[in-house]
């Protein structure tokens, strides 16, 4: 072995080279790396813990929800019981049932305005559009009809100057060279004239049409009148009842509750519950209702701000002398909520904003 480090010394060669030093760019690079792995792996941790404390609340959420299906189980399995948890989620369903009704209203209204809208948007846009382009195309036109009228003008000067060879014409000669002169800075004037009004041609051109902006406040507040009207048309049809106070106080709850008497005061209101479905899905004189209402709102709403789209509750309450159908509610005007104020059939969830 010595033999071999000797040998090699004497023909100048190490026997163990040392490694080539790292090019800077290349720690540069590795550094780089690293810190972007050390990112990559603190955003992973950080989503882990996070999908694990969706985890926990899901978990949660799953505990709550087999509670209250062991409550109800329990509540099912007994007759005392039984009775008042039928009725509990019956009213549930009427009061979603009449919460459906109006916002399947309201959705067929905005549709239906949002396309007249829309269609006049377009057809204001193309009015524009087109105002525009024949204003552009004008000034286009004329600067066009500019520029060749001042090349005309330089070509005749130029003419006249080419006729005049005779020493006798040197002032002549020297006054159109004058006016060449200024002929040509009018013929540059127009020429930029007319690139500038090419470019705003182009430009009027490519420019798209402005985005629908959506539906106006007019439209919004009619709406919004019109899904009170009839909130109203369904409440009064179920006025003779007290199945709109109590379907409120049942979707206020989470469980049902013992409050709705006996096995037979139950029945009762089993049965009243299935009327008033019937009744509130019934079509009959509900469009005339609902119009004649909306009408009456309009001259009685009022708004606290001019962009507001809900009147104030106080405004669109109902007055002895409304009337549904042709015939006036008489006594049972005590017993009408102010389904603005009350927030009858989840109204403010169903208004337009």
């Amino acid at each position: 072995m010595r033999s071999l480090t000797q040998l090699s010394q004497l023909i100048g060669v190490s026997a163990r080279p040392e490694p080539a030093a790292i090019p800077e760019e290349r720690l540069h690079a590795l550094f780089k790396n690293r810190a972007e792995l050390k990112k990559a792996y603190s955003e992973l941790q950080d989503e882990v813990y996070r999908l694990q404390d969706r985890i926990k609340q899901q978990e949660g959420a799953t505990a709550r929800v087999q509670e209250m299906l062991g409550a109800l189980e329990g509540r099912l399995g007994l007759a005392e019981t039984a009775y008042p948890a039928l009725v509990f989620y019956q009213l549930r369903a009427l009061w979603q049932c009449g919460r459906e009704l109006i916002e399947q209203f309201v959705t067929e209204l905005t549709n239906q305005q949002e396309e007249r809208e829309r269609r006049a948007h377009l057809a204001e846009c193309n009015r524009r559009q087109f105002a525009l382009r024949q204003e552009v195309e004008a000034r286009l036109r004329g600067a066009e009809t500019q520029l060749a009228a001042a090349q005309d003008q330089r070509a005749q000067l130029i003419e006249r100057r080419s006729r005049l060879t005779r020493f006798w014409h040197y002032f002549k000669r020297r006054e159109l060279d004058r006016r060449i002169r200024a002929a040509e800075a009018e013929v540059s004037l127009a020429d930029v004239a007319l690139a500038e009004a090419r470019e705003e041609a182009q430009r009027v051109l490519d420019e798209p049409a402005p985005a629908f902006p959506g539906l106006s406040l007019e439209a919004r507040r009619a709406i919004n009148l019109a899904a009170i009207a009839y909130a109203e048309v369904l409440c009064a049809k179920l006025v003779d009842t007290p199945l709109v106070a109590l379907g409120k106080e049942a979707t206020s709850r989470r469980e049902a509750a013992d409050d709705y008497g006996d096995r037979v005061a139950c029945e009762t209101l089993i049965t009243q519950i299935g009327r008033a479905r019937a009744l509130i899905l019934a079509k009959s004189n509900v469009a005339q209702d609902v119009k004649s209402r909306t009408e009456r709102l309009k001259n009685l709403a009022r708004y606290r701000n001019p962009n507001d789209t809900s009147p104030i509750p106080e405004s669109v309450a109902f007055s002895e002398d409304d009337v549904l159908a042709g015939a006036p509610l008489g006594q049972s005007m005590a017993r009408m909520p102010n389904v603005v104020a009350e927030d009858t059939w989840d109204l403010y969830r169903i208004l337009l904003r």
